[in-house]
């Protein structure tokens, strides 16, 4: 014993938790973030976050829709999906008008200049993805990609 409740080795007790811990998913996820952001303010920017992205790629990609089902797919809780559709309503990227047939829903669409943004950034987004992936080969890429994409649907239960 090492003066704490576990061996020098590190490998029980309390202090075995603490390193499992620490060498877990949360500070993983974390810096893997940290990356993430820095890159993404290095190679894409335009004042443009990754949800903002999203939101923007998901109505280049689908066509138009009520803000609750953009809000789902794109994983925004009702507290940031509004603000963040104001602010690219505000910027012209997105215009957002009441459902015809239920005026309590809004429809959210992208305009041209939307369109434009989102088909000019997704090469440097995708550029992003195959940086932080460069280390993996195809397999083991789609591997990871494949057991994130367990990992959040089955938090999301």
């Amino acid at each position: 014993m090492n003066g704490t409740d576990t061996p020098a080795d590190g490998t029980s007790g309390t202090s075995g938790t603490i390193h499992a811990a620490l060498d877990g998913l949360g500070p993983l996820a974390r810096q893997l973030g940290q990356i993430h952001t820095r890159l993404w303010r290095e190679q894409v920017h335009q004042d443009l976050t990754g949800p903002q992205f999203t939101v923007l790629g998901l109505l280049r990609t689908h066509g138009p829709m009520d803000q609750g089902t953009l809000g789902t797919l794109a994983s925004l809780d009702k507290s940031t999906a509004a603000p963040m559709l104001e602010r690219l309503r505000h910027r012209g990227l997105v215009a957002i008008t009441k459902d015809d047939k239920d005026r309590r829903r809004k429809l959210v669409t992208i305009t041209d200049a939307g369109r434009e943004l989102a088909t000019t950034l997704a090469p440097a987004v995708v550029g992003i993805s195959e940086e932080m992936l460069a280390h993996f080969n195809p397999v083991e890429r789609d591997q990871f990609l494949s057991l994130m994409r367990r990992a959040v649907e089955a938090a999301k239960q």
